[in-house]
Parts: C-alpha cells; sequence; structure tokens
C-alpha cells in the first residue's frame, strides 16, 4: 500500500533532494506538487517543479501557488540556492502542463478526493496552506497528517537571529497554520532547525553525489550534484567549511517512514509582533501558556544512519532510472 502525499515546496536544493527521494521510493504516491514562493519566485519554483517532477516520472498536478506572503513583501534566498533555486544545476526547459488550480485549491480538492489518507508536507512557506484553510476550515480533519519543516525552538535562527526561513517568509501564514492544526486528530510533525541541521553533507556524501551523475545515470542525477555543489560553497562562503545541512529529505522521510528520529509533544506559536524577533517559534517548554500541546516536535535524530539511508534510496532509485538500448542491456 502507497502513502499518498501532498507535497508544497520552495524548490530549492534540499526540496529538490526530497522530491527526488520520494520518487525513488515505491511505497510513496506523491498526489500533488504545490509552488510556493520562498527561496525563489513562485514562478521560478514552479519551473523547477515542473521539471523535476517531468525527469523523475512524477505524474502528479503541479499547481502554481501564491506569489507573495499573506502581510509582508516576499524574500528570496538566491545567495543560498543561486538564482534559479538549484545552484550551479542547468534545467531544460518545461514541457508538461501545470495543473490549471491555484497551490490552495489544489490543497483542499485533494484532502476532500480522499479524507482521512492524504498527508501534507509542507517544506516551504505556509502561504498556500493558510489559504486552503480559508477555504476549508475542515482541513486539518481531512488530512490524515501534516509534516512541516521548520522553525527553531530554543535553537539560533537561520534568518534572523531566531527566525528559521520558511517561518520568517511568511510568519502569519505559519501561525494560522500551527493554530488550525492544533485540533487535528493528530498533531502535526515540526522539523526544526535543532533537528534538521544534524543532517550535514560532508565532501563524501558529495563524492558519491558526484559519481552518480555519471554519464549512465538521469539527467536529475547531474542537476543534484551541480546545486549541492552550489550549497557547499555558500556554506563556505557563511562560515561553516565544505558542507551543507540539508534539511526538508529529514522531514520528508520521517513522514514516510516515522524512522530517524522521535517526537514529544509542545504548545508551539510564530511570534509576529517582535521588533527582534518576529518569525521566531517559540516553544512552551515550561507549561506557561496553560495550552495544550500543538505539535509534535521532532527529537533525538538519529543523523549517520538517516544520511546513508537517503544516499542509498537515492542510488539505488536513480540507478533504476538509467538509459537502456533497445534489448535493455544498461549504459
Amino acid at each position: 500500500m502507497t502513502l499518498p502525499l501532498l507535497v508544497d515546496c520552495d524548490t530549492g536544493i534540499d526540496d529538490a533532494i526530497a522530491l527526488t527521494y520520494l520518487a525513488c521510493r515505491d511505497d510513496v504516491e506523491v498526489a500533488g506538487i504545490v509552488s510556493t514562493g520562498g527561496n525563489v519566485p513562485a514562478a521560478t519554483v514552479h519551473r523547477n517543479n515542473l521539471v523535476l517532477s517531468e525527469l523523475l516520472g512524477l505524474d502528479a498536478p503541479v499547481a502554481l501557488g501564491a506569489d507573495r506572503p499573506l502581510v509582508e513583501p516576499p524574500m528570496f534566498a538566491d545567495d543560498t540556492h543561486g538564482p534559479t533555486g538549484l545552484g550551479h544545476a542547468v534545467l531544460p526547459e518545461p514541457t508538461r502542463t501545470e495543473d490549471p488550480r491555484r497551490g490552495a485549491q489544489l490543497w483542499v480538492d485533494l484532502a476532500r478526493e480522499r479524507p482521512g489518507e492524504l498527508v501534507g508536507l509542507v517544506l516551504g512557506p505556509h502561504t498556500n496552506l493558510a489559504l486552503a484553510l480559508e477555504i476549508e476550515p475542515e482541513l486539518p480533519r481531512l488530512l490524515r497528517r501534516l509534516h512541516v519543516m521548520g522553525g527553531a525552538i530554543n535553537h539560533r535562527g537561520n534568518t534572523g537571529a531566531t527566525s528559521e526561513w520558511n517561518i520568517a517568509v511568511d510568519p502569519e501564514a505559519a501561525q494560522r497554520v500551527l493554530a488550525a492544526f492544533a485540533s487535528a486528530p493528530r498533531l502535526p510533525v515540526l522539523g526544526a532547525l535543532q533537528a534538521t541541521e544534524q543532517i550535514a553533507f560532508t565532501a563524501a556524501e558529495l563524492d558519491r553525489l558526484e559519481h552518480l551523475a555519471g554519464s549512465t545515470s538521469p539527467p536529475v542525477a547531474r542537476i543534484l550534484a551541480d546545486a549541492v555543489r552550489f550549497y557547499f560553497e555558500f556554506h563556505e562562503a557563511d562560515g561553516f567549511g565544505w558542507m551543507a545541512h540539508v534539511h526538508d529529505p529529514l522531514v520528508t522521510a520521517h513522514a514516510v517512514t516515522g524512522e530517524f528520529a522521535e517526537t514529544r509533544p509542545l504548545p508551539v506559536d510564530v511570534e509576529l509582533a517582535g521588533t527582534l524577533t518576529r518569525g521566531q517559534t517559540v516553544g512552551d517548554e515550561l507549561g506557561r501558556w496553560g495550552r495544550e500541546p500543538t505539535v509534535d516536535l521532532m527529537t533525538d535524530v538519529r543523523p549517520t544512519e538517516f544520511v546513508e539511508h537517503l544516499l542509498s534510496t537515492l542510488e539505488a532509485g536513480l540507478g533504476d532510472r538509467r538509459q537502456t538500448t533497445p534489448d535493455g542491456e544498461r549504459v
């Protein structure tokens, strides 16, 4: 039995790795992809998603989402992901047709079509899911569960001093989503920076991607290798050395397998008014608010085990997509 997922992402280097991971698993059905502006503008994200979904053989609707956050002007991370969102990678022109629905409507339609089955996976800002809640307030009860990469709980930020990118781009949307899903039958799983920054690619992982991107591999392998090399260059320039934090795949794999991390319930809210802390995700560890938990927070990550799982899955899955001659011989 396959797990149906709707992926809402701002692709993005680590988003691209996450999409490829899903395509490499036989137990997953990517039921839809929503293109959300964040790492790069929504139109650029959408182009990336159209191309990647075609190269990966993902026959799922790809819908363009909102082109700006609910309140603030958009901001982008082209210094981190490159002007196209995929670093040094050069993508072909998309040839598949986009879904005519807006991203928020795709959330609603798929959840209504598959009540209690569809898993939501948010790897970018929450704008389109917040807009979807305006159309269908019952989404928290229609979805099987929601998994989110975002936030930083008792951890430094990577955007502001205390804020993480996906939340900081659209804090109002994130606050609305967390508030709405606090009433879901199962709390959303939140993979925040203190969990995801434990997943680091080093030169050894980059070498494995470069090896996979040999001439006999599908184009997406070359795309990932070139994208991740840019990611290494950014992290080195930012003072982290020759490595890269790879956030989205951990949350993605946990949504599929339930493995590689534990979770614990915690009341979490988003700061909207602080002059120094706007966009911070605040966890009430001591119960001062008197509120029930709103998320299951990812903890106790097993990074070495996960990185091997991720690379092995990519190598096996993309290896199966290598070209063959007309008589079936692998080349």
